[in-house]
């Protein structure tokens, strides 16, 4: 079931709520989180249906907050409020309230949020992109416990992640950090089953891409190593390799779904690693609401601290070809010389 608002209020929209409820026969309030999503209109349909996917695991009201820049002078100091209510079917598991703010409202976009949140429920702010520099500070994020950005999203993803260490507050996580859960949990796995000591660790992924170096970040801030950070084609993290006093470690996935796992003295293993939806990575951090202290730890080792980055597999072969190129005209030259003394 769908109600349109124009021109509306939170009271109203409350009122539509309950009127929903009731039309399909489901008065009670099931809901366990209310999660608001911060977005613009061009990514507003991919995140709410990544949200209502993560509802089958989660049931919550789902808040999305769309900010509209008028484009006159004048319709810029009108408000208006534009909702969007969704009930069943159309909701998923939990309840959806679209939220289209105009002119002033944009800048007290809490105060129409605050009388919508389920009471006596956690709070989630969720920025899919154009996050905040400092999300707890932020009017609406400071009604969440839990804070989740994403630094892929970012047009400078890896100085973003010295913007979140400089901001960082307990609640807060990053969407790029999910996305490297199965990578410690298989890493950690691994080094449960050797009792060597690791020298050295190299982690190879993609460019920009942020996982890479929070999971370089992780590993060198639980291992106390030298991290290397080398580049690949992608897709994503591509690899692993510790050095240990035992021989190497390896995890490598060069697909994006499939990864081996070789460790000195066993058998290599295929195991599952696969890229996973933004539904998923969502729910993830629906599961825990209460400080991520390894992240946290993490994020304030620094990039800056990780070992000198290695340039691409290809961009070295092409410096080999240029420097094997003198070396070729090398006994050319020669040979002219010869023939012109000859002369």
């Amino acid at each position: 079931m769908k109600i349109d608002l124009t021109d509306t209020t939170s009271s109203k929209i409350n009122k539509a709520l309950v009127q929903g409820r009731r039309a399909i026969g489901t008065p009670a309030v099931g809901m366990v989180l209310t999660l608001v999503i911060v977005t613009d209109e061009e990514n507003a349909y991919d995140s709410l249906k990544a949200a209502n996917e993560a509802s089958r695991e989660h049931p919550s009201r789902t808040l999305v907050v769309i900010k509209r820049a008028a484009r006159s002078p004048r319709d810029r100091t009108t408000s208006r409020l534009d909702a969007e209510v969704r009930v069943g079917v159309e909701a998923g598991t939990g309840e959806t309230v679209v939220l289209r703010l105009y002119g002033e409202v944009i800048n007290h976009a809490q105060s129409v949020v605050l009388p919508l949140l389920l009471p006596d429920a956690p709070v989630v702010v969720w920025w899919p992109v154009n996050a905040p520099l400092d999300p707890a500070k932020d009017p609406l994020g400071a009604l969440a416990q839990r804070r989740v950005t994403d630094t892929y999203a970012a047009e400078q993803p890896i100085h973003e992640l010295t913007a979140r260490a400089e901001a960082y507050t307990p609640g807060d996580t990053d969407l790029s950090w999910s996305r490297i859960t199965p990578w410690r949990s298989m890493l950690a796995a691994a080094l449960d089953q050797v009792t060597c000591k690791v020298t050295s660790v190299e982690v190879e992924g993609e460019e920009f891409n942020p996982s890479c170096e929070l999971l370089a970040m992780w590993l060198a801030d639980r291992l106390d190593v030298p991290v290397k950070r080398s580049l690949s084609a992608g897709p994503g993290l591509t690899g692993v390799r510790m050095e240990t006093t035992c021989g190497p470690i390896v995890l490598d996935r060069a697909d994006g779904s499939l990864a081996t796992l070789s460790i000195q003295g066993q058998p290599d293993r295929a195991v599952a690693l696969k890229r996973r939806e933004t539904s998923e990575l969502i729910a993830e951090e629906l599961r825990r609401l209460d400080p991520d202290d390894t992240y946290a730890s993490a994020l304030k080792y620094g990039v800056d601290r990780l070992g000198e980055v290695s340039e691409p597999p290809a961009a070295a072969d092409g410096e080999k070809e240029a420097a094997d190129e003198p070396k070729k005209a090398a006994p050319a030259k020669k040979a002219a010389a010869k023939k012109a003394a000859a002369k």
